[in-house]
């Protein structure tokens, strides 16, 4: 187009990519030329030179938008912390309170803070477990996502839900004072303590946050062809499973993978095809068939984490490596707080999650294993952008022609979000 008037057909089926914008001028010296992508209002295109200028006027043809933005949909989430916060603390005599708002202020500029339903601890310091609790569970109830551990009760663990946050007593593994001990706390916001689902075959406790594509889900399995209903109302991308009452592996489906597939958040393994787990994945619930024991042995009982996609606020999918430090670059449509991922290729490798309240500039490297008890490490560089994430490595998680899936949440939509 110029001025607003069509100048025909460029070009047709460029099926193949990417594609970038490419501007010649041709004049006498000196070549000066200046486009508007949309940094200020749209009339077109300037042009200096041979001592003469030209200004267009016209507008974006109807059905077009300048190219910025303000013109990206307006998201459902402006501000990702009022549904997931990524929270650094310290070990404090107990009962310790810790406020979303005040711990995590650097990224929540906003002050807002809410009640968690999910909170999951590591101690940054010291290797000690990763603990898991949740509103339905209970408080005191706790799962180690890097053992196959049966549910406990750590009466001194994280004791209380609070309006902003939550309360840990003297355990060490939550609360160390000596040093004292360095922590960040992942948390989630779903509904509550739950409600009765009847949508699958057997009834389960649902907590669901649909506008944040987020529930918690306790069942007990009947070890035959069976379904859970998950409260989103939209096919979750990745499911996280836990037996409560058994020593189990924790089983994970991701859409990237697939269904009748599996991966184990506590292993390093890399995808198990086996068509009991997950046979299915709807709306309303997942389904599985006795044979898919970690997720359905009779009278077993389980927690399942649900994730939905919702725009702006969440992502999930997958990338392959570049084997470049100009590494590969994920859209996500929004600048990350929390990042989770696994290669799925070849072997395999660990878990590893990285968050902005850790690393609070690029490139990001400090990194926790969910599989492992480790103290905080540095490991896979990745630049967190407005729009998503960049690997820095030439290996790892960015080898070249290595699988990876992800999870990810936002502090802010790429609409409204700024770079670091």
């Amino acid at each position: 187009y110029k001025n607003g008037s069509t100048q025909g057909t460029a070009f047709t089926g460029l099926n193949s990519g990417p594609y970038y914008f490419a501007v010649e001028a041709r004049s006498a010296t000196p070549n000066n030329c200046a486009i508007n992508f949309g940094q200020q209002p749209f009339r077109g295109l300037y042009v200096s030179g041979s001592g003469s200028s030209y200004v267009g006027t016209g507008a974006p043809p109807s059905g077009f938008s300048a190219l910025n933005t303000q013109n990206l949909p307006t998201p459902t989430i402006a501000n990702g912390a009022q549904y997931m916060a990524a929270v650094t603390y310290q070990g404090a005599t107990a009962p310790n309170t810790v406020t979303t708002t005040s711990s995590n202020s650097g990224n929540n500029p906003n002050g807002v803070s809410f009640q968690p339903d999910l909170v999951w601890i590591k101690s940054r310091s010291a290797a000690t477990d990763h603990k898991l609790t949740d509103a339905v569970r209970g408080t005191t109830k706790a799962l180690v996502s890097d053992s196959t551990a049966a549910e406990t009760t750590d009466t001194n663990g994280l004791t209380a839900f609070t309006a902003s946050g939550f309360t840990v007593g003297s355990d060490t593994t939550y609360n160390n004072t000596t040093g004292p001990a360095t922590y960040v706390a992942w948390e989630w916001k779903a509904g509550g303590t739950g409600v009765t689902n009847t949508d699958g075959f057997v009834t389960s406790t649902v907590s669901a946050n649909t506008t944040a594509g987020f529930s918690i889900a306790t069942y007990t399995g009947n070890g035959s062809n069976s379904s859970v209903g998950h409260g989103l109302g939209v096919a979750p991308s990745m499911i996280i499973v836990k037996s409560r009452s058994a020593a189990t592996n924790w089983t994970v489906y991701h859409s990237s993978v697939g269904t009748g597939k599996y991966l184990n958040l506590n292993a390093t393994s890399a995808t198990t095809t086996d068509v009991n787990y997950f046979t299915t994945v709807t709306t309303a619930l997942f389904s599985m068939t006795g044979s898919a024991t970690n997720i359905n042995t009779n009278a077993a009982t389980y927690v399942a984490y649900c994730f939905a996609p919702v725009a702006g606020y969440s992502a999930f999918g997958s990338y392959t490596g570049n084997g470049s430090t100009d590494g590969t670059f994920v859209y996500t449509g929004f600048r990350p707080r929390y990042l989770l991922w696994k290669i799925t290729s070849g072997s395999g490798g660990s878990w590893q999650v990285k968050d902005t309240s850790r690393d609070t500039y690029n490139a990001a490297t400090t990194t926790l294993y969910p599989n492992l008890s480790n103290a905080e490490a540095s490991d896979t560089a990745v630049d967190i952008l407005s729009n998503g994430f960049k690997l820095r490595a030439s290996t790892g998680e960015n080898a070249s022609g290595t699988t990876v899936i992800y999870a990810a949440f936002a502090e802010n939509p790429f609409r409204i979000a700024r770079a670091r």
